[in-house]
C-alpha cells in the first residue's frame, strides 16, 4: 500500500483542492519545498508561485497561489493562500498585461511610484505565467 498525505488548498474565497497525494511541491519563501508523507512539521510563508500535487494514478495537478501560509504535519498539508486558482483557470492575457504594466512602472519610476507594489504585481504575474506554461507543456507530452 502506497503512503499518502492529505492536502487542503484553500483561499479566502473557497476550498480549491482537498484530497490525498503522494507528493506536494510548494513555493516557500526559502525556496521550493517537496513534501512527502510523514514530512517533519513545518510552518512557513509562501511566495507567489505554483503548487503541484502528485496524485497516484492521475496527472499532476497545478495550482497558482499569490502567497500565504504552508502548514505541514506528518499526514496533512494545508495551504492557506491569499488567492488560489487551478492553473487551468488562469488568464494568460491578463497576466501578461499586468506583467508588462509592472515592468513599465519599474522602468519609468514616476514621483508617485510605488516600487513595492509594482514588484509584487510583477512577481504575481510572472508566477501565473510560469504556472500556465508548465501546465501547457505538461499537456503536450
Amino acid at each position: 500500500m502506497a503512503m499518502t498525505i492529505h492536502v487542503d488548498i484553500v483561499s479566502a474565497e473557497a476550498e480549491i483542492f482537498s484530497g490525498t497525494a503522494n507528493m506536494v511541491f510548494a513555493p516557500a519563501e526559502m525556496g521550493e519545498v517537496g513534501i512527502a508523507p510523514r514530512h517533519t512539521p513545518l510552518l512557513t510563508r509562501l511566495k507567489p508561485g505554483e503548487v503541484r500535487v502528485q496524485v497516484e494514478g492521475q496527472e499532476e495537478q497545478y495550482f497558482y497561489v499569490s502567497g500565504g501560509i504552508l502548514e505541514i504535519q506528518p499526514h496533512v498539508v494545508t495551504v492557506l493562500a491569499d488567492t488560489a486558482l487551478r492553473a487551468k483557470d488562469l488568464d494568460e492575457a491578463a497576466a501578461l498585461r499586468v506583467k508588462e504594466r509592472a515592468e513599465r512602472a519599474i522602468a519609468d519610476k514616476a514621483s508617485d511610484f510605488d516600487y513595492a507594489k509594482a514588484q509584487a504585481e510583477l512577481a504575481e504575474a510572472s508566477a501565473q505565467l510560469h504556472a500556465i506554461r508548465r501546465m501547457r507543456d505538461k499537456s503536450r507530452r
